[in-house]
Formats: C-alpha cells, sequence, structure tokens
C-alpha cells in the first residue's frame, strides 16, 4: 500500500513538474552564434531489431538507406557541416547510446529517420518531436518506437524503470527537450513541407510525443516517420532507390532552408577577441567604466551563467530603460562589430525561461536565452551538457 501511495506522490510531483518547465519554453530565434555545423543523422533500429515489418522489406533497412543518402546530399552541398551517423551497416545501437554520440558531439541538430506502421490504409509522412502526446495514436507511435530497449539485456537499469507500454512513464520525458522545442518544431515543419510539396506525400502533419531517443538530446531534435510499411503501396515507394532518394533529398532541402535561416543571422566574432560579456553600470549610464573595471566584472562572473538577449545593434545603445522598453539592468557584449543587449544572470536555465517569458510580456517577443561560462559566450548545448 505504501508503494502505491509513493507511486502516486511520485508522478503527482512529476506532472507539476512538466507543466511548470513546458509552461517556459524557449525561444531559439537565436542568431545562431554559432551556426549548423555538426548535424548527427540516426537510422533507426538496426541488427536483430528490425522495426517495423511490410509484407516484403523491414524499417531498418529503408531507414537506413534514406539516412545515407541524406547525409551524402548534406555532406556534397555544405563542407563546413560535419555529418555524424549513429550507424552506417546493419547494426544494433543503444537509444540512448543514439543520445550519447550526438552529446559528445556536440551537434546543432539530431535527425532521427523512421518508417511507420498501422492499419492497412494509413498512409503519409508525419514529423514528431519531443513533447507530451496529445492523442492515443501518437503514444502508439511512440510505444512501438520505444519498444527497441525491451531488445537490450539491462534495460530497466539503463532506463531507470522505464516502461514502454505504461502510458505514466511518458510524464517526465519532455523536461530535457522543452528548451529546444521552437527550433525542432520549425524543422519538423519544414521536413513535412518539403515531403508535400516536393515529393506529393500525404501530410500527416507535425506532432509530440514522448521518444527516448529524443529526449536526451542536448539539441533541436526530430524523429521523421518516411510512410507505412503496411501499406503496400507506401512499402513499394519506399523500397525504389530513387524514392528514397526524393525523401532523403526533401530532408535535405528542409535542412538547407533551417540552416539558412540561422546563416543570415550569424555573426561570427574576431577569433583574436574572445566573446567576453562587457558589463556596464545600469545607474550611471554615461560615466565610461574603464577596461579595467570590465574585466574585473567578467571575472566575478565564474561558472556557468544563463542570461536573456533581447537586442542587437551595430551602434552602441546608451543602457538606459528608455532605450529597452523601460528595462533595467541591461548589460552588453560585443561580437564582430555587433552590440548585444542582455539581462539578466541566471544559474538554471529554468530561472533563465522565466525570465525571457517576462520579457517578450514587455515586448521583447524574440527573446532568447544565451550561455556564459566563465565571461565567454558557449553554445546552449554545451551548456546544458555541463549541467
Amino acid at each position: 500500500m505504501r508503494d502505491i501511495v509513493s507511486n502516486k506522490i511520485f508522478w503527482f510531483f512529476a506532472i507539476v513538474v512538466f507543466f511548470i518547465t513546458t509552461s517556459f519554453s524557449i525561444n531559439f530565434n537565436e542568431d545562431s552564434f554559432y551556426g549548423i555545423k555538426t548535424v548527427v543523422i540516426d537510422a533507426g533500429h538496426g541488427g536483430h531489431d528490425g522495426g517495423c515489418q511490410g509484407s516484403f522489406s523491414n524499417e531498418k533497412d529503408v531507414a537506413l538507406a534514406i539516412s545515407l543518402k541524406l547525409g551524402k546530399y548534406i555532406e556534397e552541398n555544405f563542407k563546413d557541416v560535419k555529418v555524424i551517423y549513429t550507424r552506417t551497416t546493419d547494426v544494433f545501437v543503444k537509444l540512448d547510446e543514439r543520445a550519447k554520440i550526438a552529446n559528445k558531439a556536440q551537434a546543432d541538430l539530431f535527425i532521427c529517420i523512421h518508417v511507420n506502421s498501422g492499419p492497412s490504409t494509413a498512409m503519409g509522412t508525419e514529423t514528431y518531436v519531443m513533447g507530451l502526446h496529445k492523442t492515443e495514436s501518437n503514444l502508439n507511435v511512440a510505444k512501438r518506437e520505444n519498444s527497441s530497449i525491451l531488445l537490450e539485456d539491462d534495460y530497466e537499469t539503463r532506463y531507470e524503470n522505464f516502461d514502454p507500454n505504461l502510458p505514466e512513464s511518458y510524464i517526465v520525458l519532455n523536461l530535457r527537450q522543452s528548451a529546444f522545442l521552437d527550433q525542432s518544431l520549425n524543422f519538423a515543419a519544414k521536413v513535412q513541407s518539403q515531403f508535400k510539396d516536393r515529393v506529393g506525400r500525404i501530410d500527416r502533419g507535425v506532432k509530440q510525443a514522448g521518444f527516448l531517443v529524443l529526449h536526451q538530446t542536448n539539441m533541436p531534435s526530430v524523429l521523421i516517420e518516411t510512410g507505412f510499411l503496411t501499406n503496400k503501396e507506401e512499402e513499394k515507394f519506399l523500397n525504389s532507390a530513387v524514392n528514397q532518394d526524393y525523401m532523403a533529398s526533401a530532408i535535405y532541402r528542409a535542412f538547407k532552408e533551417y540552416k539558412q535561416e540561422f546563416d543570415e543571422k550569424e555573426v561570427k566574432p574576431e577569433q583574436s577577441k574572445p566573446e567576453k560579456e562587457q558589463i556596464v553600470e545600469e545607474k550611471n549610464p554615461e560615466k565610461e567604466v574603464s577596461s579595467t573595471k570590465k574585466d574585473k566584472k567578467n571575472k566575478e562572473e565564474t561558472g556557468l551563467i544563463f542570461k536573456v538577449q533581447i537586442a542587437t545593434s551595430s551602434q552602441k545603445k546608451e543602457l538606459i530603460p528608455e532605450n529597452f522598453n523601460g528595462i533595467e539592468a541591461v548589460s552588453y557584449y560585443e561580437a564582430g562589430g555587433i552590440y548585444r543587449y542582455t539581462v539578466g544572470n541566471e544559474k538554471s536555465i529554468e530561472a533563465a525561461n522565466i525570465l525571457q517569458l517576462k520579457l517578450k510580456e514587455k515586448g521583447f517577443t524574440d527573446a532568447f536565452i544565451v550561455a556564459f561560462n566563465n565571461g565567454k559566450r558557449i553554445s546552449l548545448s554545451e551548456a546544458l551538457n555541463m549541467k
């Protein structure tokens, strides 16, 4: 009886934490200081895990074929982007190992390729981002893909007693990926648009569900269901090398569009000048603060700090509330001749989420979170890996 009560208490607090955390999702209209430099492509299943089955084919082979074609497109057209595969052959890779590969590489995007199953009449593509399932069908897809862990000998230990068949197990999965929800949704929408417009596929939409392979990644992540092997027409389509190329090309075009959006905003700092935040006292904006004092201020901000960036300008703005919709305690850092204005010195991503929401309510709708370590700007993915 005590165990039952304890479990109920645990899941009650898990639900509370879930809604608190997801209420403050981060808007990543980030200027992508580091750009899109590394992409991890994850071909679902593999080895003794065949995934879903069609009448003459299985998921693992179709997913791998599309993944390799996608990677080749990116490698040939973006020499500055490093492509990492979780597998390039028919081998079994544990779900948590796939996330570890992406996190270790500090990837900027995680693309997971799968093939769907369902009624024989089901058709079309759908792209998932991490989130709490809103429909029974979304939950069923997540259950099927997550059931791969049951093929791992030590899954109960590795996944902390997560049971892919229990709906309540999915409640806490969304916490980590909530920080990248906007970016993930953005890329997912582009994928679905390309499938519909370029390949003529039925668009089943962008959806949310709890996928183990996504929840531990520290970057924007999507899981793409490229069609239904349980539909005879789609199985035939997906096993054609030409059509696999069409599908890979569509995902590549979505990636190209996604990357270009970030590259247009990217401002690269001079390599000889590491990006240090220069703090200027709000109370005396006219007073010139010496470089010695600025450096001292930076040194005082040791460790990991989260801030919310609210504006940029080519000319230095006077740090008075009138210039920032009444916001006080604004500071700035300079990169590549661009002044970037921030608010806050938060020790946690959760506190930064709350501050970001308040700033959006003040009119800074494009406000986004940036991270600094010992005064030096770092990517948010790197910051979350440090937590």
